[in-house]
C-alpha cells in the first residue's frame, strides 16, 4: 500500500468549501422552517410531523448515493457529480418553498410547503453524504481530525451567515419581518433566494477546484486489490442480491459504529427538539405570546391576528436566527481548537465533555424569561429585545461547543474503522443514526408537547437537555481503533483501543 501524500491546508480548504453553502441552506431551513410552516397554517404540535420528511430523506436517499458513489468512477469524479446534482435540486427547493402562496390554485399552501421541505431535505442529502465521504476520499488518516475540523469549520461559517440573514434583511435593509395569514415574510423570501445562490457558488467551487484520485492512485493510497474491485464493478445483480448485500453490511458493520450510535441517538434527538421548537419556545417564553396564538383553530376563528401579535412573532423569528448563528459560531471558533483539544486529552473525553456542555445550555434556557425591554448593538445595527432575548446567548456558547463535536467527533472516530472501499455506503449507513432518532423525535415530541407540556415550548427544549447529557455519558461506552486496511469486498482487521 503506497502512502497518501499530506494535503495542504487550502486544499483541504477546498475540499470542504461547498460545505459551506449546504450549511447556509441548512441554517436557513433550520431557523425558518417552522416560521414558514406556521404562517402557512400547521398547528404547534404538528410541526414536528412536518419535519419528519428532513430525517426521512436522509434515512432513503444517503445509503443510496453513498453506495452509488462508491461505483462511481467518470470524468467528473466520483463524488462530485453528486454534490453538483443535489446542489441544483436543493437550490429550487429553496427558491420554491417560501413561495407557497403561488401554487394555492392547485394545491393547499401548507401541502406545497411541506413537499418543497422534502425535497430540499432530498437534495441536501445527496450533496452532504458524498461530501463527508470525499473527506475520507481526499484525506489521509493521520489529517482526518484536521479535515473534519475545517469542515465543520466552515459548516458553522455558513450556519452563521444563514442563520442571520433574514434578520439583516429586515433590519439593515429593511425588508418587512411580518406576514399575512396564509402568506411568508418578505425578509424570510428573499434570505432563501440568497440561500440557493451561496449554495450553488460554495458547491461550484469545490466541484472545479478538487481533482479526486484516479481509480489507480486510490486503489493504491488505501490498499485495495484493483482486480477485486473491477470484478465486483462489472458483477450484475438484480435488486434483491443487492438489497441483501446491503444489509449484510448492515449487520457486519463495525463495532465502533455501532456503539457511536447510541451517542447519535440521544445527541441528534435534541438537535431536532431544538431546530423545531425553539421559535415556538421564546416567542412563548421570552415575548410572552400565548401558547394559542400557534393554534390554527383559533387563528381561524379571530380571522387577522393583532398586529402586536404578528410584530411578536416576526421578532421573535428573527431573533431565532440570532441564537442560532450565535451557536454556529460558538461552534466555529470552537472548531479552530478541537484537533488540538481531542489529540490532547483524547476524542472521546473531548465529544463527551462538549455534550454535556450542550445539554446544560438547553436546560438554562428556562432562566431567561422577558425582563425589560434591552438595546443590543449588533455591530450591522441596533435592535431593542426583551432581556431575556439577551440573556439565551449564554446558553448558544454549550449548544456550539456540542454542535462542533457532533458534526466532526463520531466522524472522526468512525472514519478510522472503516474498509476503504466501502467509506461512501458506511457513511451513508451511519446516516441511520442521525436520522433514526430524528424520526424518533418527530413523532412523539408533538404528543409530548401536548399532552405533558401543555403546549408549553421552553419545557420541550429542557428535555432536548435531558437527552444531550445521556448522549455524553453514552460516550464512554464507545471504544476506537486503529486505521482499517480494506480489500474491495470491506474485509480488513483494526485493533480496538
Amino acid at each position: 500500500m503506497n502512502k497518501q501524500p499530506k494535503l495542504p491546508f487550502w486544499q483541504v480548504w477546498n475540499v470542504s468549501l461547498g460545505f459551506l453553502g449546504v450549511q447556509f441552506g441548512f441554517a436557513l431551513q433550520n431557523a425558518n422552517a417552522s416560521r414558514i410552516l406556521s404562517d402557512l397554517g400547521a398547528d404547534l404540535h404538528s410541526l414536528s410531523l412536518f419535519w419528519i420528511v428532513a430525517p426521512l430523506m436522509g434515512l432513503v436517499v444517503q445509503p443510496i448515493v453513498g453506495s452509488a458513489s462508491d461505483r462511481t468512477w467518470n470524468r467528473f469524479g466520483r463524488r462530485n457529480p453528486y454534490i453538483l446534482f443535489g446542489a441544483i435540486a436543493a437550490a429550487l427547493g429553496m427558491a420554491f418553498m417560501p413561495n407557497a402562496g403561488i401554487a394555492v390554485a392547485f394545491i393547499a399552501p401548507i401541502l406545497f410547503g411541506g413537499v418543497m421541505l422534502a425535497l430540499m431535505d432530498a437534495a441536501f442529502n445527496v450533496t452532504m453524504q458524498p461530501f463527508r465521504a470525499l473527506v475520507s476520499d481526499m484525506v489521509p488518516s493521520e489529517q482526518r481530525t484536521v479535515g473534519y475540523a475545517v469542515q465543520s469549520l466552515l459548516i458553522n461559517i455558513g450556519a452563521v451567515m444563514g442563520s442571520m440573514l433574514p434578520f439583516i434583511l429586515t433590519n439593515v435593509i429593511g425588508l418587512e419581518n411580518t406576514s399575512r395569514s396564509g402568506e411568508v415574510a418578505p425578509s424570510v423570501i428573499w434570505a432563501f433566494y440568497l440561500g440557493a445562490s451561496v449554495l450553488l457558488g460554495s458547491v461550484l467551487w469545490t466541484v472545479f477546484r478538487t481533482k479526486e484520485y484516479a481509480p489507480a492512485e486510490y486503489n493504491a493510497y488505501k490498499g485495495i486489490d484493483a482486480d477485486a474491485v473491477a470484478r465486483e464493478l462489472a458483477e450484475r445483480k438484480s435488486l434483491a442480491q443487492r438489497l441483501g448485500g446491503f444489509f449484510r453490511l448492515l449487520v457486519s458493520m463495525p463495532k465502533t459504529m455501532r456503539q457511536l450510535a447510541l451517542v447519535q441517538f440521544f445527541s441528534w434527538f435534541s438537535l431536532f427538539i431544538m431546530w423545531v421548537y425553539t421559535t415556538p419556545a421564546i416567542t412563548q417564553h421570552v415575548w410572552g405570546v400565548e401558547a394559542k396564538w400557534f393554534d390554527s383553530h383559533y387563528l381561524a376563528s379571530v380571522g387577522e391576528v393583532p398586529a402586536h401579535i404578528a410584530a411578536a412573532k416576526g421578532a421573535a423569528g428573527d431573533w431565532v436566527g440570532i441564537i442560532f448563528a450565535a451557536y454556529s459560531l460558538f461552534a466555529a471558533l470552537f472548531s479552530l481548537v478541537l484537533a488540538r483539544v481531542a489529540n490532547t486529552i483524547g476524542r472521546k473525553l473531548t465529544y463527551a465533555l462538549s455534550l454535556l456542555a450542550g445539554g446544560v445550555g438547553y436546560m438554562s434556557f428556562m432562566l431567561f424569561q422577558g425582563g425589560e425591554a434591552t438595546q443590543v448593538n449588533l455591530l450591522v445595527t441596533q435592535v431593542t429585545v426583551p432581556s431575556g432575548a439577551v440573556g439565551l446567548l449564554l446558553p448558544m456558547l454549550g449548544v456550539g461547543i456540542a454542535w462542533a463535536a457532533i458534526l466532526a467527533m463520531p466522524y472522526s472516530i468512525l472514519s478510522d474503522a472503516l474498509p476503504a472501499s466501502k467509506t461512501g455506503v458506511y457513511m451513508g449507513i451511519f446516516n441511520f443514526t442521525i436520522a433514526a432518532p430524528q424520526i424518533v423525535s418527530a413523532l412523539v415530541a408533538g404528543p409530548i408537547l401536548a399532552t405533558l407540556f401543555d403546549n408549553q415550548a421552553i419545557y420541550i427544549i429542557m428535555l432536548a437537555g435531558v437527552f444531550m447529557v445521556c448522549g455524553a455519558i453514552s460516550v464512554f461506552f464507545v471504544r476506537e481503533q486503529e486505521p482499517v486496511t480494506a480489500s474491495a469486498d470491506g474485509d480488513g482487521e483494526a485493533a480496538t483501543a
